[in-house]
């Protein structure tokens, strides 16, 4: 039970390798991408996830990379600011709390660095086809030879090939948010000093915040729509699709479509991931694989590391791959549930008048005596999520 293959270089499969290769493990990663992954949107790590990075000795070197917001803004067509805000962001809640808020790849580079000796690396390549049987599992890829693992984990996101491969279609798993978001690098053109900027229309949202100590930005366009058919490895079709949505918008969007040509794209659907069973023979799934609770909760990095490490642990504390699985998805599931309930919470209809009702709730908070806990009362749910589970040691 010791070759273990990952499909998936990105934070849950890194995080995996890592542990396992710590508990005596001989992981090998396979990534579709030809090397690793750059771009993306700024994600969080909070709560328990906090402890295992701390953990793998990675969690001061992470909270220096922290996109560290100030605050952020709400704007109109024009630009004229409509409220600022200097408690929290949209991206990544309070602003003086212990969570780090830091960009995807800056996350998953910290993460490799830590997660190289002895972890075997296979870019370009993904799995086609699994067969297992009862001493081992065959595994098939589109480029290299076919190979054996003893075990096989799908760490490869919310499209899983592990997952298509042996627990079923996408679709039967698949619960979509409405909402679409692409994420993209632009220059910090704004001049924003650790800062964020709005621009919110019925069903759509623009936004702009300054990213790696300002030298550059990410931008955000989101919209609610019944859900799309689109190619997701035809960048120039999604480019097209998004611009669309967005012509004739105000503010800065026609620079952030300009932009967007020219730039790297992440661009998906906001969609939950939900599943019985968590592993199957000798196959198991984790983070979005398994359990994505979609970008609406806030908790979807959290989510894969901590499910990394319970996973490794679970494995290195059985010599039997069965009770090792089963301990995995008795450790995770409650917590998975609880996390994936904030999405539910968070996803609302964008009309006029709530957004009118939302800028104007900022407005008047600042000077509300009671400001402080009306905060906590709000994220007391996130806070709760987040906290959910008690690092084991293994």
């Amino acid at each position: 039970m010791r070759k273990v293959l990952i499909s998936g270089a990105g934070i849950a499969g890194t995080t995996l390798a890592y542990w396992l290769r710590r508990h005596g493990f001989a992981p090998t990663v396979v990534e579709r991408a030809p090397a690793p992954r750059v771009g993306g949107h700024a994600v969080d790590i909070r709560g328990t996830a906090l402890g295992v990075v701390d953990r793998m000795g990675v969690l001061e070197r992470l909270r220096e990379l922290r996109t560290d917001m100030r605050g952020m803004s709400f704007v109109n067509g024009e630009g004229k600011t409509l409220v600022n805000v200097t408690d929290h962001t949209l991206t990544g809640g309070l602003t003086d709390s212990e969570d780090v808020e830091i960009l995807r790849d800056d996350l998953t580079d910290t993460l490799a660095s830590v997660a190289q000796e002895g972890v075997e690396y296979v870019y370009g390549d993904w799995i086609t086809g699994i067969t297992q049987r009862t001493d081992g599992v065959r595994v098939a890829f589109a480029r290299g030879e076919a190979r054996d693992f003893d075990l096989v984990i799908g760490a490869d996101g919310q499209h899983s090939a592990v997952r298509s491969l042996v627990f079923g279609a996408e679709k039967e798993f698949s619960h979509y948010m409405d909402t679409y978001l692409a994420v993209f690098t632009v220059p910090n053109f704004l001049d924003l000093d650790r800062w964020q900027t709005f621009h919110m229309t019925p069903g759509k949202l623009a936004g702009l915040y300054s990213a790696r100590k300002n030298t550059e930005a990410r931008a955000m366009l989101g919209f609610q729509s019944p859900e799309l058919d689109f190619d997701r490895h035809d960048l120039e079709q999604q480019r097209k699709l998004i611009a669309d949505r967005f012509a004739g918008q105000g503010w800065e969007v026609p620079r952030l479509l300009r932009e967007m040509a020219s730039s790297e794209l992440y661009f998906d659907s906001m969609t939950q991931i939900r599943m019985d069973r968590f592993t199957d023979g000798r196959v198991a799934l984790v983070g979005d694989a398994g359990y994505g609770p979609s970008p609406l909760s806030g908790q979807g990095t959290s989510l894969a590391i901590v499910g990394a490490y319970v996973l490794a642990g679970s494995l290195a504390a059985s010599l039997d791959h069965r009770a090792a699985f089963a301990s995995y998805e008795r450790e995770m599931r409650p917590f998975v549930l609880k996390n994936q309930a904030l999405a539910a919470m968070n996803q609302k209809s964008q009309t006029r008048f709530r957004q009118w009702k939302q800028i104007q709730s900022m407005r008047v908070l600042p000077h509300l005596p009671f400001r402080d806990r009306l905060m906590k009362a709000a994220m007391r749910p996130l806070t709760e999520a987040a906290n959910a589970l008690a690092l084991k040691d293994y």
